[in-house]
């Protein structure tokens, strides 16, 4: 039986410290991610001077999209691998700075698209690493098995405020642009928001610098030891591990598949509304980052439930289909009928897509390290989070607009409501897909045979 509450060790200077630089890296990856819905379509129109909605428009959102999403899972399997191999610590450290740097760089030097595809692309390397190696790091931190549910749980919801912080970003400078410094001889907002990406850096290498930051206690007693084995891409696909790597890798692709697929094409839908089509872009600006920002809180919500769920729900699938089974319904109205009404009652759609969506990202992130032993922790989740979430769920995003994109052919000159109608329609489409996968996958999920941790 766990402790209770009352007799659970309290947390070190040390142990806060580390819980705070996960939680920054948390926020912050969510923000470097989050942004591109905001920053993204500005740029396609600005850099490549395509008009929003036409074919080669939704071809450079599909590819900002997925491309770097694509390097971004191939090297995060490579960073879970480090991760085991070297130490969770030094590779979340220097994953943090990847993302942090390469944001600043896209703000400041990108000139053309493929610049800004290259430089989207190693942030995104740098996110998927970062939030590989903060899990198997917290997780390990905490032998008691509550306390570390509720340290995932509540680290993991700074990613939520992540996006919130971003949209509201966005948002301000958007209606303040003019007064700030000139950059690449222009005031887009999309450029200060880039660059306001590297502000975990500043924090992270002072603490660096100090030299404070402990390696996982577990990782460092086993090194120590020679007892750590050498992970193992190969291990995963064993009898012991196949069911798990299997269907977490699937889950973690379909609960992607609706956040790049659905989601994240908030952006491309709401220029569709009445209230919004009429306006110049500048002014829609602001209108999509309040939206953006709904949904982000209702991201925060569903990060906190999860937490206090974590705790509460024994059986990781009874806690899971809390949050799936009313995905299965309302992702598709959300997107393939709110969509069509007024905007403030899809703002309330959003918000609740966030809240189911985000909470089951959450989930992986405290499922994984319950399943994976030390040497094959960061391996194992990377798999999952990258292969699974990264490289295939954000498929969804290309899927979508390439859906959209079918629908127009043949019609020629469209108007741009026309436009977001169709990316509605398809995001409703793959939201749902990836819903009903998501949900008969879930049937075949391994309950964890024990609290603590495997070794």
């Amino acid at each position: 039986m766990s402790q209770p509450a009352s007799a659970r060790p309290t947390l070190t200077p040390v142990q806060w410290l580390i819980c705070s630089v996960a939680a920054l890296g948390f926020l912050f990856d969510t923000y470097e991610l989050l942004m591109l819905p905001l920053v993204g379509p500005p740029a396609i129109e600005q850099m490549g001077g395509f008009r929003r909605g036409s074919p080669e428009f939704l071809n450079w959102v599909g590819l900002l999209f997925y491309v770097p999403a694509v390097f971004g899972g191939i090297f995060g399997l490579l960073g879970g691998y480090l991760t085991d191999r070297f130490g969770r610590q030094r590779v979340l450290v220097w994953s943090i700075l990847i993302y942090a740097f390469s944001a600043l760089g896209a703000g400041l030097f990108a000139t053309s698209l493929p610049v800004l595809l290259v430089l989207r692309t190693t942030t995104f390397i740098g996110v998927c690493v970062e939030f590989v190696a903060a899990v198997a790091w917290l997780a390990e931190l905490f032998d008691d098995p509550k306390q570390r549910e509720i340290v995932l749980g509540w680290t993991q919801a700074f990613g939520s405020l992540g996006g919130l912080l971003v949209s509201h970003f966005f948002t301000t400078v958007a209606e303040n642009a003019n007064s700030l410094p000139a950059i690449q001889g222009g005031h887009e907002a999309w450029r200060y928001t880039l660059v306001s990406g590297v502000i975990p850096a500043v924090p992270l290498i002072i603490i660096r610098a100090i030299g404070v930051l402990p390696e996982s206690a577990a990782w460092a007693a086993k090194k120590a030891a020679g007892t750590l084995r050498r992970p193992s891409l190969g291990e995963l696909f064993t009898p012991q591990y196949m069911r798990t790597t299997v269907v977490c890798t699937v889950m973690m692709a379909c609960v992607f598949g609706v956040a790049f697929g659905s989601i994240q094409q908030i952006s491309q839908i709401v220029p569709g509304f009445k209230e919004v089509a009429g306006l110049p872009r500048p002014r829609q600006q602001p209108i999509i980052g309040d939206v953006q920002r709904l949904q982000e809180m209702g991201g925060l919500v569903g990060r906190i439930l999860l937490a206090i769920l974590a705790v509460y729900v024994a059986r990781r699938r009874t806690l899971l289909w809390i949050f799936q089974i009313p995905s299965l319904v309302l992702i598709p109205v959300i997107f393939g009928v709110l969509a069509r009404g007024d905007l403030e009652t899809f703002k309330w759609g959003v918000f609740l897509a966030g809240l189911l969506t985000v909470s089951q990202i959450s989930f992986c992130g405290n499922y994984l390290p319950r399943v994976y032993p030390v040497h094959l922790r960061g391996t194992g989740e990377s798999f999952a989070a990258n292969i699974g979430g990264r490289l295939v769920g954000t498929m969804g995003a290309l899927v979508t607009t390439q859906i959209a994109k079918g629908m127009g052919e043949g019609m020629g000159e469209v108007a741009p409501p026309v436009v977001a109608g169709h990316v509605a329609q398809a995001a409703a489409f793959v939201g749902a897909a990836c819903c009903i996968i998501g949900f008969t996958a879930s049937f075949f999920l391994p309950e964890p045979g024990a609290e603590e941790l495997p070794d």
